[in-house]
């Protein structure tokens, strides 16, 4: 943890951090070998770390200094290498990284289209990265080309055998790939990726030469391109994040980045850069920018929502690699070459190392930049950090390790889990196996009891529906006055039904989410009373429809209400909410839910058990006044095993965003095509002194 949170400065070590990690090096190497004394009770042998340290050290996200590899020039992928599609900008004074074509299958036919910039076709294979032998032999000969050193890792025997030696961040790429977007479409000074040079390295390469600047006696025109915003567009992005409420611990306040005046979003972190580009950019740009433009930006933002998932599915991780390929491509056609730098390169090994290493999760670098808050805050006499930091971190070990000893006393510096503390409510009474043998009981007495109405199903379960509650009481009740009845605690109280005194409650807390009624929300800067219900249910398409189908259904809705229902021995909270009817809910072409809030249906069953429900936002639709789109909340616990209860494997199946990428036929259905034309119409000029 401490070797990796050593920061570049003014007297960083540099190429020469290998001295520094001669110690870990012999550490490791006997870790590697066995250490005498250090006895595994279970294999019963001495101890070694030889398959954790296969995958331990592949986290150190330093390619530079640690690898030894060239970050600059024409060589700056580190994986690429000699193949780095690479070209130099001859007013830029950089270079642009495009080509991405060469990634794609031989017989795509994007392969056989005219390159984006040097019009001439492309038919190489993909590069593939090189082995650790090879990269050894090359260093160890003085081909020091795309190498600065030898790095010291390759003294451990293992080193040159590992198929990803250092770890690529997503963290920082997805962060600088959001500041290069945001940047450019609203023309933030310092981060924009289109002015003068960039206009004139598109007509030195005879591409868009109409986006040429013209030039005046005291000012220069540059024509709109595909990624220009107008001004009304700038405006309408800006006004969409100023309003957006997000819920409790998705983001920082949203509202506080956005500066109307200036139509920019200022001191973006990393987090910020993360939740736009999960979910947040998609919506807001809806209804700015042409679709092939807008279009590209949107699967670039969902390739990096389904590589920072959870739970990742292998079988569709060529098809997610071939996908990103294309959306590079296309971003090529819309946006100026200046605009792809070697962290817009890197995206396209991101699946690479998904597919080798893991979920994103395991690799990036949030924990180390949150460690480093930890790590600030022992600081007390800012002339000695180093000191502060070492003595506090000493004393809170010992602290721990006292604790350990004494009943009653929580560790020093772990926050408390929110689940606990908060009992475990009841699944409710309709899916407890206890319950179900007395429903389907009921529902043959019922049609003995009304045999007319045998072949009616949707009569029958509106039946049961109204009238089990009663019908169990005295079923529980009978059972209880015979002799080894049987009946469990837990039955009886709910067959006696709740305490008619119910509290109400403006929050509550449940499996460590906050939830909200509506009339708190509308007070705070936060959002946390919509939810949404996966029920498997029974759905008809009319009154008249006799035809009933039994499938799951979705429900949006807003919490109104929440109630905390007391049955003596235990507590089931449950929600009522107002539901969107089904004539209010769109999903659009692109996999977006769409909701009409004003549109409540399902009014004669509003309550919904606290426990069955997921958070859920709504963000107001810039596209279709009077709708909002639904954004789901992740789930910030990556342990999905709580009690008995698994999370998240359900969940990622029903995200109302997450419906995954157009494949490429559909996207260019969408698309179409701009005939030629470069210059946005309806679009302001811009203008520089």
């Amino acid at each position: 943890m401490m070797l990796t949170l050593l920061i570049s400065g003014p007297k960083q070590p540099g190429n020469d951090i290998d001295v520094y990690l001669e110690p870990l090096i012999d550490d490791l190497k006997s870790l590697w070998d066995g250490i005498r004394g250090v006895y595994d009770a279970h294999n019963g042998e001495y101890f070694t770390l030889r398959a954790a340290l296969m995958w331990t050290i592949n986290d150190f996200p330093a390619y530079g200094n640690l690898y030894g590899c060239v970050v600059k020039g024409y060589k700056a992928c580190p994986i690429c290498g000699d193949d780095t599609p690479s070209h130099r900008l001859k007013n830029g004074h950089k270079i642009c990284y495009i080509g991405h074509r060469k990634w794609l299958p031989i017989n795509h036919p994007y392969r056989r289209q005219r390159a984006a910039f040097n019009g001439k076709p492309e038919y190489g294979i993909s590069p593939e990265p090189l082995t650790g032998e090879e990269v050894l032999h090359m260093v160890e000969n003085g081909d020091r080309f795309c190498w600065k050193k030898k790095s010291i890792f390759f003294d451990l025997e293992y080193w040159k055998y590992l198929p990803v030696r250092h770890a690529l961040d997503v963290m920082h790429i997805e962060k600088n790939v959001c500041d290069s977007i945001i940047g450019t479409l609203l023309e933030i000074p310092g981060k924009n990726k289109d002015g003068i040079a960039a206009r004139l390295d598109l007509l030195n390469m005879g591409v868009k030469t109409d986006l040429q600047p013209e030039y005046g006696e005291k000012r220069s025109r540059l024509p709109p391109g595909p990624w220009n915003l107008s001004r009304a567009e700038k405006r309408e992005v800006c006004n969409s994040f100023y309003g957006m409420k997000v819920p409790e611990g998705y983001s920082s306040n949203i509202k506080n980045l956005v500066s109307l005046q200036d139509s920019r979003l200022l001191g973006l972190k990393s987090h910020d850069c993360h939740t736009l580009m999960q979910q947040l950019l998609p919506v807001t740009i809806r209804s700015v920018l042409e679709k092939p433009a807008r279009y590209a930006i949107t699967r670039l933002c969902f390739f990096f929502n389904a590589i920072c998932a959870k739970t990742v599915d292998v079988s569709k991780l060529d098809k997610l690699e071939e996908d990103v390929v294309v959306t590079l491509c296309l971003l090529e056609k819309y946006f100026p070459p200046s605009f792809f730098d070697i962290m817009v390169h890197l995206v396209v090994h991101l699946v690479r190392e998904v597919r080798l290493c893991g979920p994103v999760y395991f690799r990036w670098m949030y924990p180390f930049e949150r460690y480093m808050k930890v790590l600030k805050g022992y600081v007390q006499n800012r002339t000695r950090p180093e000191g502060c930091i070492a003595e506090r971190y000493i004393v809170e070990e010992a602290v721990e390790f006292y604790t350990q000893h004494l009943s009653d006393v929580s560790i020093v510096g772990v926050p408390s889990s929110q689940k606990m503390g908060v009992s475990k409510p009841l699944s409710g009474c309709t899916n407890t196996e206890e319950v179900l043998p007395y429903i389907e009981q009921h529902m043959i007495h019922i049609k003995t009891a009304y045999p007319k109405f045998r072949k009616r199903t949707k009569w029958l379960q509106d039946k049961n529906n109204s009238t089990f509650i009663q019908w169990l009481r005295f079923k529980v009740q009978s059972e209880l006055e015979e002799d080894n009845h049987g009946v469990s605690e837990n039955l009886r109280w709910l067959a006696a039904g709740p305490n008619m005194a119910v509290p109400l409650y403006r929050s509550y807390l449940i499996k460590g989410i906050k939830f909200n009624i509506k009339a708190q929300d509308d007070v705070r800067t936060t959002q946390n009373s919509g939810v949404y219900l996966l029920a498997h249910t029974m759905q008809v398409a009319s009154a008249k429809d006799k035809n009933l189908i039994l499938s799951n259904m979705s429900f949006y809705g807003v919490i109104q209400e929440i109630w905390d229902l007391d049955y003596q021995k235990f507590t089931i909270p449950v929600f009522r909410c107002d539901c969107i009817d089904s004539s209010g809910l769109v999903v659009d072409e692109l996999g977006f839910t769409l909701v009409d809030l004003s549109k409540i249906g399902h009014r004669n069953d509003q309550f919904v058990l606290a426990s069955q429900v997921k958070q859920i936002f709504f963000v107001d639709d810039p596209m279709h006044r009077g709708w909002s789109v639904v954004l789901s909340m992740p789930n910030r616990e990556y342990n999905d095993v709580i009690g008995d209860e698994v999370l998240g494997d359900v969940i990622i199946e029903c995200e109302p965003f997450t419906r995954g990428m157009p494949n490429v036929d559909i996207f260019d259905e969408l698309v179409g095509e701009l005939g030629g034309q470069n210059i946005r119409d309806g679009c302001e000029d811009i203008w520089i002194e």
